[in-house]
């Protein structure tokens, strides 16, 4: 053993996917290092923890970790510190494979690799180093839901976590080094490049792997080095899009398109609440912020996952704050002022949409619909009802 940091693989992916069966080949296979293993399991009882230790050589209470009844992205990060912390003290093994629940959410995760947890004693900074980020995907329930229109995810959230399957799934996909496309066997390869045209959308950096009953080589996920925190960040497939402006042919190759909507002028919140409560099953995913009219304080956040549409406050105007206070935001991001506009400021509508073989025409004009015309933007917009206030915001996360 050497003083260096210990290298972290963390696996995500929804219930089902294959993340034990792909852990249990990276465990058994001849690849010359001592792994320790994390565990995690939403229920009480770690079924996926004691398969692990069944069909793998590990046999000591130190080398597989179980954390149960709770995720390692809220719940248990502390515990999960602790128990990192407790392995590194004794420092028998070289290599950290972390599996993570089927609804956890993978940057809290990595951000607590990368900076630590402030409810925990053990700093994991300078000790663990994350390496990868690994998400499973079942290509088969991806098929399924093309070809039904039904949710990309039919399993059910324990607990109060508010979240939807399908938000945590597209999550676990945008924030990942590398997606292994499993159960490939279950799904035609046309289907199967369909498949993966949506997957490059939403995460464009991530290399993809086709994988069969969770076989892969431990190499195309253990020692990669692919992981950057800050680059991690930035690389989801909407985010990208925003960031280039970047337009596509809606008749690309399997019908898979995105493109970004723009608009300076604002919503009218009832028309905008009714689109979004209507959205169609075609949009695989759309994000960003609009221009609610009557809520010039605060941008609204647009987040569509599947089937699910959550939308609410995200944030502050800049041309809300005070002078100074905008000029240090100028100062620290210059490209801030490309997009300010001399009456409205940063007020704006800028929203992504990933999508398959879909009407992109018609959604524009649909939203186009949506914004005030020439005699309401002189309207008192005060007068117009908000449902996008902070109290409202569940029940704008329609979920059908």
């Amino acid at each position: 053993m050497t003083d260096d940091p210990i290298p972290v693989t963390v696996l995500s992916g929804s219930l089902g996917a294959g993340k034990t069966t792909v852990l249990n080949h990276v465990l058994t296979a001849d690849h010359g290092l001592d792994v320790a293993v994390v565990v995690n399991d939403m229920g009480e009882v770690n079924v996926d923890a004691e398969h692990v230790t069944q069909q793998s050589d590990l046999g000591g209470e130190e080398e597989v970790i179980e954390l149960s009844n709770g995720c390692i992205c809220c719940r248990l990060r502390g515990d999960m510190l602790d128990e990192v912390g407790r392995l590194a003290e004794r420092r028998e093994f070289d290599y950290l494979l972390v599996e993570s629940s089927g609804i956890s959410e993978p940057v809290p995760i990595a951000q607590t690799f990368a900076m630590g947890f402030e409810d925990a004693e053990f700093d994991p900074t300078g000790t663990y180093e994350l390496d990868t980020m690994v998400t499973v995907v079942n290509a088969h329930s991806f098929w399924e839901s093309f070809d039904s229109g039904t949710a990309l995810t039919d399993q059910e959230l324990e607990g109060q976590s508010g979240r939807v399957p399908e938000e945590v799934l597209l999550d676990q996909i945008e924030f990942c080094d590398v997606l292994l496309v499993n159960k490939c066997d279950l799904v035609p390869d046309d289907a199967l490049a369909e498949i993966e045209s949506v997957l490059e959308r939403l995460q464009p950096r991530a290399e993809i792997i086709r994988t069969e009953f969770g076989n892969i080589e431990p190499d195309e996920i253990l020692g990669t080095g692919t992981f950057d925190f800050q680059r991690a960040q930035n690389s989801a497939g909407w985010k990208h899009e925003l960031q280039h402006d970047h337009h596509h042919d809606p008749q690309e190759e399997h019908g898979v398109t995105s493109f970004v909507y723009e608009r300076r002028r604002p919503f009218h919140p009832e028309r905008i609440a009714a689109l979004l409560s209507d959205m169609p099953d075609e949009i695989i995913r759309a994000k960003g912020f609009l221009w609610s009219a009557g809520r010039e304080d605060v941008s609204m956040g647009v987040d569509k996952a599947g089937t699910s549409v959550r939308a609410g406050p995200a944030g502050t105007w800049l041309a809300n704050l005070p002078q100074a206070e905008r000029e240090q935001y100028f100062a620290a991001r210059p490209g801030l002022k490309d997009d300010w506009h001399e009456e409205y400021g940063d007020r704006m509508t800028r929203l992504v949409f990933i999508a398959r073989e879909f009407d992109e025409d018609g959604l524009i004009d649909r939203l186009d619909d949506c914004v005030l015309t020439d005699a309401e933007m002189d309207d008192n917009w005060s007068r117009y009802s908000d449902p996008f206030k902070p109290e409202d915001r569940r029940e704008l996360a329609l979920s059908r």
